[in-house]
């Protein structure tokens, strides 16, 4: 009894930590199609073509990580043959860039970790459902944000639907939340309503609070955002122990709030647009804000 008791607590801690592995898949031409535009086939053709990317979730009982990921060549491969394959953790830097997102369990603390001008910076944050609708929220990091507006953007209507619906995704049973994004765009010098979709399936079986887009989440483990062109699905699970050290944000960033980092982005813009030939503006969006 005693042997199977140790057997029953050491799965039991087993199954608090892990890695979960996701892949995103992006379709530029039919995101844009989503939100309305009108490309001709000429344009089509020269867009770049769908393109997949690899992310990594690391839980234990307390914390957990989420990261983008490369696979690498590993010369000291499994079996001593060579050429087997690693994985490693990368971050990467410019105007905000693709992030790590750290989270807190017990005080549902998330913070973002970016580098912007050779400076490692993080950033208190929090799960929520973007009011800027989903294809600009989808990406890792947020919205996008444009500080040259000329007007202010009227904000699209959003919608929450939760359906009946079920999946499982990597052996865990999901639930599906809608959201419909609703906004009025110029088509042709025509007004016109375009509605966008995005399919959110979550699960409560994992005891946690994550979204592979932390713009994108209502409750519970995002293991799945669908949208048209563009998705984020939890591929693969795995139990293994994960050490706090993988799970807390580097000691090394620099505390950044959301307004300094806005008024960066403004300042960054403002130079761009002095020192652009000809003194035009071209829209450049910023991943993460």
């Amino acid at each position: 009894m005693s042997v199977f008791a140790m057997v029953s607590v050491a799965d039991a801690q087993k199954k608090t930590a892990g890695a979960i592995q996701f892949e995103t898949t992006i379709d530029p031409a039919a995101m844009a199609a989503a939100s309305g535009m009108q490309i001709p086939d000429q344009m089509k053709a020269r867009m770049p073509s769908s393109s997949k990317s690899n992310f990594e979730l690391l839980f234990n009982a307390t914390n957990a990580s989420y990261m983008p990921v490369e696979d690498i060549e590993d010369s000291n491969g499994a079996g001593g043959g060579g050429g087997g394959i690693g994985r490693m953790m990368m971050r990467f830097g410019g105007g905000g860039g693709n992030r790590e997102y750290y989270y807190s369990f017990a005080d549902q603390k998330l913070t973002e970790v970016f580098d912007l001008n050779d400076t490692t910076y993080y950033m208190p944050s929090k799960l929520s459902l973007s009011t800027s609708g989903p294809i600009g929220s989808f990406r890792m990091g947020g919205g996008n944000a444009d500080t040259a507006k000329a007007k202010p953007v009227v904000p699209p209507k959003i919608e929450v639907l939760k359906t009946d619906a079920t999946k499982k995704i990597i052996g865990f049973d999901c639930k599906e939340v809608i959201v419909k994004s609703t906004r009025s765009v110029k088509i042709l010098d025509m007004d016109k309503d375009v509605t966008e979709e995005t399919h959110i399936w979550y699960t409560n079986d994992l005891g946690f609070n994550f979204s592979p887009n932390p713009k994108m989440w209502t409750e519970g483990t995002v293991l799945a955002i669908e949208g048209r062109g563009s998705s984020t699905i939890a591929k693969s699970i795995e139990y293994r122990g994960v050490s706090a050290k993988d799970v807390t944000p580097p000691k090394k960033a620099k505390l950044i709030t959301e307004e300094e980092y806005k008024i960066k982005m403004d300042n960054m813009m403002k130079r761009f647009r002095q020192n652009r030939p000809g003194g035009g503006v071209q829209r450049i969006v910023v991943p993460g804000n």
